[in-house]
This record gives C-alpha cells, sequence and structure tokens, in this order.
C-alpha cells in the first residue's frame, strides 16, 4: 500500500466528475487513499470601501459536498480527504502533485473557451507537477487505428534514443494494477533522408528498413529487461513502428485502458520544464486517459 494519496482535482464540471471517478478506482487498485480538492479562485479585490466576500469553509463548499455525494457508498472503505483551496488554480494545481502519486484532472475546467481540447489548467499540470498527471479526456473522440484486439491494455511510448524509465515503471504498474497487457509504442524514423551536396537537396539514405526497425526492436527489449524482471506477470507488446511517434500513440489510444507518455528532459540549453513535442499531441487527441510522467530527480 502506497503512503501518498492520489489526488483529484473538483471544479464541478462534468470533465472533473470523469476525473474524480478515474482516481477513486485508482486510489482503490492502490490500496491507498483518495485526496478531493477544490481551487477555488476568488478575486481578492474589489471597490475600496466595500468588503471583499471570504470563501465558504470546505465543509461548506457546495463542490467539495457535490463530490461527496457522489462517492458516499462507493468508495469501497477508500479513505477520502476533501481538500478546498484558495487562489489561482494554475499555480496551485501543480503544487499538490508534491504530496501525491498520481495527480488526476478533467480535459477542462469550468473556465476557458468550450472548444478547447485541454485546458490551460490541465496543461500546467501536466508540465509542472512533481508526480505523473494523468488527464481525462471527453468521451467520444474519434481516432483512426487497428482494432485493438480483445482485453485490458495499456500504452507506453519509448524513445530508443532518450528512454524514459520512469514512463516505463508506471506503465508496467498500471498494467499489473489491471490485469493489462503492455503495448510499447517505439516509432522510428521513415523514410530516412540525407543532404547531398552541392545540390542541397534531401535525397534516401540508402538505409534498408527491416534492418532499421530490428535494431529498434533489439534496443527496446533491452530496455524492458528489468521491468519484465519486475512485473513477470505483464504481458508485454513491443510495437516498432515507421514515423510519427505521435500519431501511432494516439491511434494505440483507441479503446486503451491507459497512454503513458514522459516529459520533456531539462537540458543545459534548455533548462525549462516543458512537455515535448509529442506529449503535447497526445494530450490533445488520445481518446483514452494520459498519464505524463516527469523525469526521475537524477535527470531532472
Amino acid at each position: 500500500m502506497s503512503t501518498l494519496p492520489v489526488a483529484v482535482a473538483v471544479d464541478g464540471s462534468e470533465d472533473s466528475t470523469r476525473a474524480l471517478d478515474w482516481a477513486v478506482d485508482a486510489a482503490r487498485r492502490r490500496r491507498t487513499a483518495l485526496r478531493v480538492c477544490h481551487v477555488r479562485h476568488y478575486a481578492a479585490w474589489t471597490q475600496p470601501g466595500v468588503p471583499v466576500t471570504p470563501p465558504p469553509p470546505p465543509d461548506e463548499d457546495p463542490v467539495l459536498a457535490d463530490a461527496r455525494a457522489r462517492l458516499e457508498g462507493t468508495a469501497d472503505g477508500t479513505d477520502v480527504e476533501y481538500v478546498g483551496l484558495d487562489g489561482a488554480p494554475g499555480v496551485l494545481l501543480p503544487e499538490l502533485g508534491a504530496e501525491a502519486e498520481l495527480l488526476v484532472l478533467g480535459s477542462r475546467g469550468r473556465g476557458g473557451f468550450r472548444s478547447l481540447l485541454l485546458g490551460s489548467n490541465g496543461m500546467t499540470a501536466a508540465r509542472d507537477a512533481e508526480c505523473p498527471v494523468v488527464i481525462v479526456p471527453r468521451p467520444g473522440r474519434e481516432v483512426d487505428g487497428p482494432p485493438p484486439g480483445p482485453g485490458p491494455r495499456v500504452v507506453v511510448g519509448l524513445n530508443v534514443d532518450s528512454p524514459d524509465d520512469a514512463a516505463l515503471a508506471l506503465a508496467f504498474t498500471e498494467a499489473a494494477l489491471r490485469d493489462a497487457r503492455l503495448q510499447v509504442v517505439a516509432a522510428y524514423p521513415w523514410p530516412v533522408q540525407t543532404w547531398a551536396a552541392p545540390a542541397g537537396e534531401l535525397l534516401p539514405a540508402g538505409i534498408d528498413r527491416g534492418a532499421l526497425e530490428h535494431e529498434t526492436r533489439t534496443l527496446v527489449d533491452g530496455f524492458l529487461a528489468a521491468h519484465r524482471q519486475r512485473h513477470p506477470e505483464v504481458r508485454v507488446e513491443p510495437y516498432p513502428a515507421p514515423g510519427d511517434a505521435a500519431g501511432h500513440l494516439v491511434a494505440a489510444s483507441r479503446d486503451a485502458e491507459l497512454v503513458v507518455v514522459g516529459r520533456h528532459r531539462r537540458r543545459l540549453l534548455a533548462p525549462a520544464r516543458m512537455l515535448g513535442s509529442v506529449t503535447h499531441a497526445v494530450l490533445l487527441h488520445a481518446a483514452s486517459p494520459v498519464a505524463v510522467v516527469p523525469p526521475t530527480p537524477a535527470e531532472e
């Protein structure tokens, strides 16, 4: 049993209700506590001489009351804590990750434009939180992809040029908790082209695709070896694929339990925290919940 809770942000929207349902299931699977948080964005300014209306205490917060009513009788013995916070959601939501095993949010909250695929608070939390952040999308997203096959499935993206051990660890854990098979998507560049001097044109590099796929599969097997030893019960399906990594991961999200992706590593010449282009695209378009995993502290 984990000592850290699963935290979920609610604001009364349908998106946050879906996130709440996903979070209570995650806490139950992990046999850990659930922390339900409402960040109340009350303005601290008003006209001169007019007193500021304080926010309600947590036990009178209608959003938390609705969450409590929804979970009543359905939490199956899971310890649930209700927390009301006052301030800017974009600042406070990432901070919840410092004391949580997972942070779960809906794809959008009450604010913002209805056409947005992912709200700014979810994007900020996925970029800055210290724990993995799970974004639960709205239902009905259509993605093109092959039939996923029977049984539950977890998908993880693996960059063989820069493997993310933290993302692999979470993916194996989720697959084990859900008794699901794990599909490991590792994209390799294709077609491979090179510059030709002096014309400056892009020409085929003369690399055999079969050899490139075989090398990618060999690297994948090496990166997975330690995780397979820790989780021998997980059925692993390596999937080397040519071309666009984001496109393959979005296609694989069809009917998946979860898609796991890593967050961009901070580097000497790029010290700011970034999601990365592949992770950003998967968050916007995947049909399943997406877990964004920060790199380990040593890599940070």
